[in-house]
């Protein structure tokens, strides 16, 4: 911990609850005998820095060492992970801009900063990402093998919604959970993933293309136009087989005389658009969600 981290949390908070000494001065006398800061940097497998502010980043991009942080991951010749947190003008400015470019340049790899509102009350890029966050770009790091680079690979995932009216829609029990989950898979095994979404409540993985749709109509048109340059689609999304033919322009309001009549038409099949795109070497993958007859429904 820095010096200034020391204001904001204290070291024996990280004490308790890692089981393990918390260094903060260069200059304490270690039980064991070791030049610490070197001893640190040889130890570890990776350095992740969070929270980084502008001051450290401008530390570390001039190879100043005047603190025990600074020191040790001058001293470090395993791979560095940043996590930045600033106030927005601080991250925009240019010198920060330069700082990063710098580092990035050096080999280090950033997650974040996230937009949204800041401790001092602005709004915008600088927040830290969440520690969930920076622990999926840590096991992406070091996680599986790089063994699919240069394949591209375009993953729908989530549900479709058809409009009946500008507030009501028909859409399906879909998650995203699956699609976003081999998006990740193969990001982290080296692959060039491009993502098309529907409406979800989860977060895109870091290093994925994301294209968001929301009718099966949207999810047609990205998905055909992006697939002929794909060596692998795998259609983990759940678009709605049916949609009003007409929407309204306004709220159906109830009028308490029984029942309405919905007309409804069936959207376009997008796996067999893709199919009938498909080109020698490419690699499809679709899935069937079914309610009986599973595998004779899925194979058909």
């Amino acid at each position: 911990m820095t010096e200034h981290a020391c204001h904001f949390v204290s070291p024996q908070t990280f004490e308790t609850l890692s089981g393990n000494p918390t260094v903060t001065d260069m200059f304490d006398r270690p039980e064991k005998w070791e030049v610490e800061h070197v001893a640190l940097a040889q130890k570890a497998d990776l350095f992740a820095i969070a929270p980084a502010t502008a001051n450290f980043m401008a530390k570390m991009a001039c190879g100043i060492a005047d603190d025990m942080l600074t020191t040790t991951v001058l001293a470090a010749r395993c791979p560095v992970l940043i996590a930045p947190a600033m106030n927005t003008g601080m991250w925009d400015n240019k010198a920060t801009q330069n700082n990063l470019a710098v580092l990035q340049s050096r080999g280090c790899r950033f997650v974040g900063p996230e937009g949204g509102r800041l401790a001092c009350g602005d709004s915008g890029l600088g927040r830290m990402s969440e520690p969930t966050r920076i622990f999926e770009e840590i096991e992406s790091m070091f996680g599986a093998k790089q063994d699919m680079q240069g394949i591209k690979i375009l993953v729908t995932a989530g549900p479709t919604r058809e409009m009946i009216d500008p507030v009501r829609f028909i859409t399906n029990r879909s998650s995203g959970k699956m699609g976003y989950a081999i998006a990740e898979a193969a990001k982290d095994r080296g692959a060039d993933v491009t993502l098309v979404s529907g409406p979800v409540a989860l977060q895109a993985p870091l290093g994925v293309k994301v294209l968001p749709v929301k009718s099966t109509d949207d999810l047609l048109k990205a998905v055909t136009e992006n697939c002929p340059s794909q060596d692998l689609l795998v259609q983990a999304a759940a678009p709605a087989d049916f949609t009003p033919v007409v929407v309204a322009e306004q709220k159906i309001k109830k009028t308490h005389e029984g029942n309405i009549v919905l007309e409804m038409r069936e959207t376009p099949d997008t796996a067999k658009a893709c199919g009938e795109l498909k080109h020698a070497g490419q690699v499809f993958v679709g899935f069937a969600a079914e309610t009986e007859n599973l595998l004779e429904n899925a194979q058909k």
